[in-house]
């Protein structure tokens, strides 16, 4: 599956980018968060529970970062199991400041799922990876926009 989009987020590039670079900070805003062990870093192990339609699983993920050029690109690849199942995916950002305030980010994955979830959950999987996508975003910029306008204490 290919995913690609573009979001427009109130805070600072700089914000962003320190944000995204904190693998527990963006584990905040995962769906199905369990726990996260950090090796590095650009190199982690979340644990995620996902659903789809009847089938559940939880991957145990390896995913680490490369083509880091602080503050505008990333890309990350990841590779993941759980019981009868495997997913692989990698994916980029670009950032560009639109204003001090503005941040505009364009973002492309692509994710490959196997497995039981992939056979038994086919014709929901991509509508699942789109509800898991958007519920991301929402709590990105929510916490990245009222971070970035809450006063200084």
């Amino acid at each position: 599956m290919h995913f690609e989009g573009q979001q427009t987020i109130k805070a600072p590039i700089e914000t962003i980018w320190e944000f995204l670079m904190d693998p527990y900070r963006v584990a905040e805003c995962a769906p199905g968060f369990q726990s996260m062990e950090v090796l590095s870093s650009e190199h982690f192990k979340p644990r995620v529970g996902v659903a789809v339609g009847p089938v559940k699983a939880t991957f145990t993920l390896d995913v680490v970062l490369n083509d880091l050029r602080p503050p505008h690109h990333a890309a990350m690849i990841g590779h993941g199991v759980a019981a009868g199942s495997a997913v692989d995916m990698s994916s980029s950002m670009d950032l560009k400041a639109e204003t001090e305030t503005i941040t505009a980010m364009t973002w492309s994955m692509n994710v490959d799922v196997s497995g039981k979830i992939a056979s038994v959950g086919a014709r929901l999987l991509e509508g699942t990876a789109r509800k898991l996508t958007e519920k991301f975003f929402d709590c990105l910029r929510q916490k990245l926009e009222v971070r970035s306008t809450a006063p200084a204490t």
